[in-house]
């Protein structure tokens, strides 16, 4: 069966209330638990909501993924090395939430990341997110050098759980920075855990670790029936959390 690359127009959109049942991930043999649809906020919603997102590459239908493995960090395994504990004593950076959301985004896309021969973040992607950012779900964290926007990361915070989606830098240590900043906020803030989806020896040396797609799940499910009163801090954190 051939699939229709990219979102499928005659699939109907749903808004941020809407939801969508996905196959269940733990009866899937593979990462790979849905194909097609599209990438409306409340398709995105349902998938994080449960274990899933899309992952896939300009010339391929949606794929909606579940690692599993998954790579995630815990509050009491977050690992600032000593030489990022003398970038931040330094002040190296300054930083913000959801000052450039899109520049962000449009940052990440632009890496060249080893293994890879293009992006995964395609301007669907761009446009999904940035409209998921506007409705408050979708967040950013930037450390600027100068002024000037030298690294960050972005993600979708759950209730207690924040995944992690992508990160970028134009200068040494700088999305590790704006990583590690907005962690200890999340932190600090009641989130259980940082989903990082897959491993990267970056995330590796921050303190992340592998556990089952299982027991994420499970966190996940636990993590989002823990929502705090802020109902998981929608909004512009900028504006939520003040200057950092």
């Amino acid at each position: 069966m051939r699939f229709r690359s990219g979102p499928d127009p005659q699939f109907p959109y749903l808004t941020e209330y809407d939801r969508f049942n996905f196959p269940s991930p733990e009866e899937s043999p593979d990462w790979i638990v849905a194909v097609g649809g599209n990438l409306s906020p409340g398709m995105l919603l349902s998938a994080y909501e449960q274990g899933l997102f899309p992952w896939y590459n300009q010339d391929d239908p949606i794929l909606w993924q579940s690692p599993d493995p998954r790579f995630v960090i815990f509050p009491e395994k977050l690992h600032v090395s000593k030489s990022m504990q003398k970038v931040f004593r330094q002040g190296q950076f300054s930083f913000a939430l959801d000052r450039n959301f899109p520049a962000v985004i449009h940052g990440c896309g632009e890496v060249c990341r080893p293994g890879q021969g293009g992006t995964w973040i395609t301007k669907d992607i761009i446009a999904a997110y940035t409209e998921l950012h506007r409705l408050g779900w979708a967040h950013s964290a930037e450390s600027y050098l100068d002024g000037e926007l030298a690294g960050g990361c972005y993600g979708v915070r759950l209730g207690n759980a924040f995944i992690g989606e992508s990160m970028f830098a134009r200068e040494p240590n700088a999305s590790k920075a704006a990583f590690l900043r907005l962690a200890k906020i999340l932190f600090a803030d009641g989130v259980s855990f940082i989903d990082c989806q897959v491993h990267t020896d970056h995330l590796e040396s921050l303190g992340g670790e592998e556990i089952s797609r299982k027991e994420c799940l499970k966190l996940l499910g636990r993590a989002q029936a823990e929502r705090n009163h802020a109902g998981g801090r929608r909004g512009n954190w900028g504006e939520l959390y003040g200057e950092l």
